[in-house]
């Protein structure tokens, strides 16, 4: 039976498929669950909207604070409920971005500011505030793979690029960009190193990277277009097919193929090795959320008005575009919330967990987060492993982004206690309201045994 936590519960964590709650959230019962294994608890990090950044901080375009529990600068409204458009709301923008490989989160944290928070910083924890004249109304960010900590910032007439620099080690800086730096508590500098500009005053909403980091894919709700980024060399070339905004752009794991979503139903598939596209279109609604499988053999899609995903799988090696789509009925969504509709899907990297929120239906299940066992052989089938609450019970959720661990040598070192091997992978949520507060990020940890098989799972209060 997939577990459900109680009205009053919070799920702290996921111990191989067993979900662990407890009555309120605190930094011992997170210690106590999973805290000894990974070395490290992840605390709710609390938003005011009223919070305001001294006025005697410099002007340097980055501000720091090392205060968790006051980030916020102004409201996530435009992020999380935008009202330009009459489909934005069920438009899937990504606020928030976990670096591949440490323990670094990065979100939006006012209509033109992002936060970054690194959870390695020996000294604790600290937060640095991206402020640059150039960035804004922020509506999505993305961590550049294989570029060191190079942080990509979608905004209004272009895209902010972010760099750290190191002690002897200073980010490259294009002519004519007015950098801002600030030394963080572990000697960091934080720089705006290029302003890639867009068409016109457009809003980019989009963002989506290439595997090996070379290029940038960019895209508005404003214009039918894409843009391909050589960051290298500051170039854009647009592309287009078809008409309406596009609202979701996934570039595969292998870089082979592109996926991209638009605002009046239809997506299009890319190879893109020649830059040729197929059209596909859904009479379940507009794209809701995609996520390519590791190996980029496949897609998943949600729909708005549908509780069926699709997936799509390629017949052919690239770059062929021979495709099927396939259904992938999750009944559970149906017949336990009464839903019609996915919000928001998120696949981890190990293509092994799925979560999804949906559309209110039963208000028993309202505010939670389904979590599923995913198989990808020989097709996709998914298993339910339950419902995951977050603290406050009265919280709306805004599912966010998974992040696959990468273990460092001590936590290796702790978890290998354990007789086992485990994959630990974090799970970002957004909690909205939260008592006193208008948001709050909340983090989800999965601890599954690698070799796992799938079986019954169960529900345990701390």
């Amino acid at each position: 039976m997939p577990s459900f936590p109680h009205p009053e519960s919070v799920t702290i964590c996921e111990i191989n498929r067993d979900l662990i709650t407890a009555e309120t959230l605190s930094d011992d019962q997170a210690k106590e669950a999973y805290g000894k294994a990974l070395g490290i608890t992840f605390s709710p990090i609390q938003f005011q909207s009223d919070y305001l950044v001294n006025a005697d901080d410099d002007d340097t375009g980055v501000r720091s604070k090392t205060v968790l529990q006051s980030i916020l600068s102004g409201s996530l409204e435009s992020l999380l409920r935008p009202n330009s458009a009459k489909l934005l709301p069920e438009v899937d923008f990504h606020g928030i971005s976990w670096h591949q490989h440490k323990r670094i989160i990065a979100f939006t944290s006012g209509s033109d500011q992002v936060t970054v928070c690194d959870y390695d910083d020996s000294e604790g924890k600290e937060m640095c505030f991206l402020i640059s004249e150039s960035q804004r109304s922020v509506k999505a960010l993305e961590w550049r793979p294989n570029g060191g900590r190079t942080l990509s910032v979608a905004c209004r007439g272009g895209i902010c690029v972010w760099s750290a620099s190191y002690p002897g080690n200073a980010a490259p800086v294009r002519s004519g960009i007015t950098a801002g730096t600030i030394s963080g508590s572990s000697g960091i500098r934080w720089t705006l190193v290029d302003f890639l500009r867009g068409h016109a005053d457009e809003q980019v909403t989009a963002l989506s990277w290439s595997p090996d980091g070379r290029y940038l894919a960019s895209a508005s709700y404003e214009s039918s277009s894409f843009t391909i980024w050589d960051v290298a060399q500051g170039l854009g070339t647009p592309i287009r097919r078809g008409l309406g905004g596009i609202s979701i752009l996934k570039w595969s794991p292998t870089g082979d193929y592109f996926f991209a979503a638009k605002l009046d139903g239809t997506f299009y598939l890319w190879e893109t090795s020649t830059w040729t596209s197929e059209l596909w279109s859904s009479t379940s609604g507009l794209v809701t959320g995609a996520s390519w499988d590791p190996d980029g053999h496949m897609v998943l899609i949600a729909f708005s008005g549908s509780s069926t995903l699709g997936s799509i799988h390629f017949a052919s090696k690239p770059p062929s575009l021979d495709a099927h789509l396939l259904p992938i009925e999750l009944q559970e969504i149906q017949s336990l919330t009464l839903s019609q509709g996915i919000e928001k899907i998120e696949w981890d990297a190990s293509g092994e967990r799925l979560a999804l929120s949906y559309k209110v239906g039963e208000k028993l299940y309202e505010g939670l987060i389904a979590i599923y066992d995913v198989r990808r052989t020989p097709l996709i089938s998914a298993s339910l492993v339950g419902f995951i609450r977050g603290p406050g019970s009265a919280a709306v959720c805004v599912l966010e982004q998974w992040l696959l661990l990468h273990l460092s040598p001590y936590i290796s070192l702790a978890i290998s206690t354990l007789n086992s091997d485990f994959q630990v992978r974090l799970l970002t949520i957004f909690l909205h309201p939260f008592k006193n507060c208008d948001y709050v990020l909340y983090v989800y940890v999965s601890m599954i045994k690698v070799g796992l098989i799938t079986g019954r799972c169960s529900c345990q209060l701390l």
